[in-house]
């Protein structure tokens, strides 16, 4: 048997501008449908928002929907810092984004940072050429790292 897992976001009114930027980062396609087009009326607040989002391509792959009559896109759950050297979080997952070189690495770090709160900067760690954290502009949190050889 063969199985694969996905990371399913969840949104309130952004998981199409979301998907866009994870695809102006990552590459890839998109495959898109909003609430009207499985039959909400057209007319229905939230209608044009995504019931299904999934980006596929370059080695990564998400998918995203629009949680029905939640509008605060600024909400997000939970909040993490570093203090002490420790991670500090209450948000219940974090993206991990593993990359086998520094390089490839800074690439994204510096796509996915673009209007995001870095909580620990791009930097070798103890475990790793090359370690960051930082919770990008739709409130998801991503560990970076480089693969330890």
């Amino acid at each position: 048997m063969t199985i694969t897992t996905t990371t399913h976001l969840n949104f309130r009114g952004t998981a199409r501008q979301a998907l866009e930027f994870y695809r102006s980062v990552f590459g890839g396609e998109i495959a898109l449908a909003t609430y009207g087009e499985f039959g909400m009326p057209a007319d229905a607040p939230g209608a044009d928002r995504l019931v299904f989002g999934e980006l596929d391509g370059g080695g990564i792959r998400l998918m995203a929907y629009d949680i029905p009559g939640l509008d605060d896109a600024s909400a997000t759950a939970g909040e993490t810092r570093r203090e002490n050297g420790l991670t500090i979080t209450d948000r219940p997952f974090f993206q991990s984004l593993r990359a086998t070189s520094l390089d490839e690495l800074t690439g994204y770090w510096d796509a996915l940072a673009v209007g995001a709160e870095v909580v620990e900067p791009l930097a070798a760690s103890a475990w790793s050429a090359g370690f960051g954290m930082l919770t990008d502009r739709f409130g998801v949190t991503w560990v970076l790292d480089v693969r330890a050889s």
